[in-house]
């Protein structure tokens, strides 16, 4: 991860998290009829600011990493709320997408420099 950070910065890390994060989310909503289920969720600012001391993204995401807790349990012990978990993989999703766009601006600069234009 040490030669990402230093061609794209945090940005190449906070991609890599916010994946991590969307497979945890679609995870929930996977089960969100599993008696028994926690849903969990991935503290996107622990992450990276636990990269940003030297954790690779895998570990930093597993470090922060914590159980939701319900604004209204049901009887079964699941805690996934289906509509939270579908707003967060949203929100998600466009930071995803947001990051990925400045990524590709950047290897497109500097492709353009490596050209000559």
């Amino acid at each position: 991860m040490a030669q990402e950070n230093s061609l794209f910065g945090i940005h190449g890390t906070a991609l890599a998290l916010r994946s991590q994060r969307l497979s945890l989310l679609a995870s929930n909503i996977a089960n969100a009829a599993t008696p028994g289920y926690r849903a969990r969720d991935i503290d996107f600012n622990r992450a990276l600011q636990m990269a940003g001391r030297g954790y690779d993204s895998q570990r930093a995401a597993e470090e922060s990493v914590a159980y939701r807790v319900p604004v209204t349990p049901s009887l079964d012990g699941n805690t996934v709320e289906l509509s939270t978990e579908q707003t967060l993989f949203a929100e998600n999703a466009v930071q995803y997408r947001t990051t990925l766009s400045f990524l590709e601006g950047r290897i497109n600069t500097l492709k353009r420099a490596l050209k000559g234009e």
